[in-house]
């Protein structure tokens, strides 16, 4: 019995469809990162970005990181299929049938958004380009199998989407937009190197060499901290931009606190209800960050 087989006897329930496609395509995470594409746009646009740029940049923007994130499934269904975190996905458990459709569907999803932008703004396609195969090729064919700075370089596709936001509406070079396709960059490992020390063990099985498996759980907390100390001071940073103001810093600098608290914490209680914590708390924290760069930007408040 291959491995796939032997994860879908353990998950014998169908999943709906919905299930399946938001799954298959990380809606969640493709979510994420159109809200970090959206908090460039605004950066850039000065608070009020034009519906219809906002509306080119969640459709190519969706599209692409969809398409990645499938293609990352298609490219690991055997790693993912001995791993518990991950073993569930569709294609890990063969409840598809066909998984070669996958690959062309990703491919088309990632390269038709491209070709249409490129004619009239060809940095938006260059950012969506780049987000995909940074994710795809560099992170998880290159860096992922072979050394534990594969997540901290791949924290680039991340900021892929927020130069993608401000390439949508003509400004990506705008310092403020640079600064939170920097943070995000930051904050991607802290983010996930709590995650992997709460699945230290199925890394470890896997073979994956993420850094809570090649060294202890302290010392990736204390390079989890050195990450978020970093992220903390740019957000802080990020108030000077012209176009935030204090309904911005308020609360940014308290949710920054928030999360250098529970980033510290995990030093000194490095276990794995700790390392969740600071996992869920980052999530929390960039979204909070997000949503008041578009308010404070919007409001000029």
């Amino acid at each position: 019995m291959s491995v796939q087989e032997q994860t879908a006897a353990l998950y014998p329930a169908q999943p709906s469809l919905l299930q399946v496609v938001s799954r298959l395509f990380k809606l969640r995470i493709v979510t994420l990162l159109l809200f970090a594409a959206t908090g460039g746009a605004f950066l850039a646009a000065g608070g009020r970005p034009a519906l219809t740029d906002l509306a080119i940049l969640f459709a190519t923007g969706g599209l692409a990181a969809a398409g990645a994130s499938a293609l990352n499934q298609y490219m690991e269904r055997e790693r993912d299929a001995a791993m518990d975190r991950t073993r569930g996905r569709p294609l890990a458990t063969g409840m598809i049938e066909h998984p070669d459709w996958v690959l062309w569907l990703a491919v088309a999803m990632i390269m038709l958004p491209v070709v249409a932008v490129w004619p009239f703004n060809p940095p938006l396609g260059l950012f969506l380009l780049l987000g995909a195969i940074i994710y795809v090729f560099v992170y998880t064919a290159w860096l992922k199998p072979r050394t534990v700075l594969n997540i901290v370089i791949g924290g680039a596709a991340g900021s892929c989407a927020v130069l993608s936001g401000g390439a949508a509406v003509g400004a990506w070079n705008d310092p403020g937009v640079l600064a939170l396709a920097a943070i995000v960059f930051l904050w991607t490992p802290t983010h996930f190197w709590a995650l992997a020390i709460y699945y230290r063990d199925d890394y470890a099985a896997a073979g994956v060499p993420m850094l809570p498996v090649k060294a202890s759980v302290r010392m990736a907390a204390v390079w989890a901290l050195i990450h978020a100390v970093a992220v903390v001071v740019l957000t802080v940073a990020l108030a000077a931009h012209t176009a935030l103001g204090w309904f911005y810093f308020v609360p940014a600098l308290l949710a920054s606190i928030y999360f250098l608290k529970d980033s510290i914490r995990l030093i000194f209680v490095p276990l794995r209800e700790q390392a969740i914590r600071l996992f869920l708390s980052s999530n929390i924290y960039l979204t909070l960050v997000l949503v008041f760069i578009c308010v404070s930007a919007f409001t000029g408040i």
